[in-house]
């Protein structure tokens, strides 16, 4: 009777020490998985952010040799490159998930702003000297809990817009950032805290506008809807 008790009570331990290691395997696999993709995320924007860095430095370049050449290979599209787009969408989804430390995000996305400041700089320069038609639009968003309940979804319209207007440019800042040179860029336009924001030719536009009502506020759509006829 105590043997078969022993028994029992032996296989009852092997069991729960077979579950234990299966348990601990499973999470150990988990775990190695989250940080190996995280990881591979993390090294993909960070070679984004590389090709964009020579894309701007190109740019700066190809700028210094328009006043000795004509403007016949510059258009809309040769600033903003695609990697500054892919580096937005995927800084969005790193701030989504919230797995990423917090240091290396807030480092990648004042990088980030810095880049799109740069590039509006350029933009400016380059449409005075060869008279492009880009419209622009400055959108400030916050990612604080309950500030902006709107900025998610402002900012799916203004995706949506850019990918049907080529000569729209949306550049998207988190207007709490600690950068210098972005609080430079909303005391220039007097923007304030109240989320979300657009800035249209120097004019600020507060909450949330529906695509129509971006649209509206919007110049030379005429223009806009022409190009994308041709």
């Amino acid at each position: 009777m105590c043997s078969e008790i022993s028994n029992t009570r032996t296989a009852k331990w092997s069991t729960y020490a077979i579950a234990f290691v299966i348990t601990v395997a499973i999470f150990a696999t988990a775990l190695y998985a989250s940080n190996y993709f995280q990881n591979r995320r993390m090294a993909e924007i960070r070679e984004t952010q590389e090709n964009i860095s020579i894309d701007i430095l190109s740019l700066e370049t190809q700028f210094d040799l328009l006043t000795q050449r004509s403007c016949e290979d510059v258009t809309e599209s040769t600033i903003l490159p695609s990697e500054l787009r892919t580096l937005a969408e995927r800084l969005s989804y790193m701030e989504s998930q919230r797995t990423t430390p917090r240091d290396d995000l807030l480092r990648l996305k004042r990088f980030y702003s810095l880049l799109q400041i740069k590039d509006i700089l350029l933009m400016k320069e380059i449409t005075a000297k060869c008279g492009l038609k880009a419209v622009t639009i400055l959108y400030f968003y916050s990612n604080e809990e309950n500030e902006c309940k709107d900025c998610e979804k402002q900012g799916y319209v203004l995706t949506d817009l850019g990918e049907e207007y080529p000569q729209l440019r949306v550049y998207s800042f988190d207007y709490h950032m600690d950068v210098s040179a972005l609080q430079t860029l909303i005391s220039i336009h007097g923007v304030k805290p109240e989320l979300p924001a657009l800035v249209v030719q120097s004019k600020v536009h507060y909450g949330y506008k529906n695509q129509e009502e971006v649209l509206d506020i919007l110049p030379k759509m005429e223009k806009l809807d022409s190009a994308l006829a041709d």
